[in-house]
């Protein structure tokens, strides 16, 4: 495979797909991004990654453009030919929550995203985050961006940490898979279901993803209620409701002499306590029929 040398994308304003697919470029193969219009040459290099301009997508010549694309075609953004040519578009819609959205923002616009999530227009710039607009606009406000300047280093971390993410949960699923217990707590008012990962040697990187995710492809989303894993900071356990249901309210055992924290919202808890039947008596205390 030729070596890439270059990255370049449009000049002007930016958005977030172009950002996010030249960070993940940046990753991958360390090289400087130009914003300027792509010569015929560098369409025709495939050591040059045209993204997001160019009106071409092919992927031999790592040229991602989708603007050619005709109108009525499902939204597909730069950030998703990026992930296609990388084999990982599959798992990125999959996991990522947030890419779908992206996509038809970039496409679309925000009054279609509006839309398509069931929301009034005026939540999507509600939701528009200082770092995202900082980021965004800096990386417009330069013509190149190489490594060892700020703003390219910031890139490779945010496309490294995306690429880690992709290639690293599907282990880590099969980790929770390997370990993790399905607790069934008995009750008063009747039992219910918590999946439990005990601690490990070497502790997996965010457990509580990784449980959130097996919990979803296991099928198992209508049955459990909450989540017991290792907390990173501790020795402990954190117990945490799953998909944030009503029943499971930790703010009842903050006085706990073994509890550490609970969040005064009720939905996540800390504690020392590392006997199952203490974490279960736990989570029996917390249990409340809404």
């Amino acid at each position: 495979m030729d070596s890439v040398k270059l990255i370049v994308t449009h000049p002007g304003g930016a958005h977030k797909d172009d950002f996010l697919a030249c960070s993940v470029l940046a990753a991958t193969y360390g090289v400087a991004v130009e914003r300027r219009d792509p010569t015929e040459a560098d369409l025709a290099d495939p050591c040059i990654c045209v993204v997001d301009v160019g009106h071409e997508h092919d992927s031999e010549k790592r040229n991602f453009d989708h603007h050619q694309f005709p109108r009525d075609n499902v939204p597909t953004c730069a950030l998703s030919l990026v992930f296609q040519y990388l084999d990982l578009y599959e798992d990125a819609q999959e996991f990522y929550d947030w890419l779908e959205p992206a996509e038809w923002f970039d496409c679309r616009g925000p009054k279609d995203t509006a839309i398509f999530l069931g929301v009034e227009r005026d939540i999507i710039n509600k939701l528009n985050s200082p770092i995202d607009g900082t980021l965004i606009r800096r990386f417009a406000l330069n013509q190149r961006i190489e490594p060892g300047q700020t703003l390219w280093e910031i890139m490779k971390l945010v496309g490294s940490d995306m690429l880690n993410f992709l290639k690293t949960l599907r282990s880590r699923i099969a980790f929770v898979g390997e370990h993790a217990e399905l607790w069934e707590i008995d009750h008063t008012n009747g039992s219910f279901k918590v999946i439990f990962l005990p601690r490990t040697e070497p502790l997996p990187e965010e457990p509580s993803m990784g449980i959130i995710r097996y919990t979803e492809e296991q099928g198992l989303d209508r049955e459990v209620v909450g989540l017991v894993y290792p907390d990173r900071r501790g020795q402990g356990y954190g117990l945490s409701r799953y998909k944030d249901h009503p029943n499971l309210e930790f703010t009842k055992i903050e006085a706990e002499a073994d509890v550490l924290f609970a969040h005064k919202k009720g939905f996540v808890a800390k504690s020392s306590a590392t006997e199952v039947e203490r974490l279960k008596a736990l989570l029996q205390m917390a249990w409340h029929e809404g």
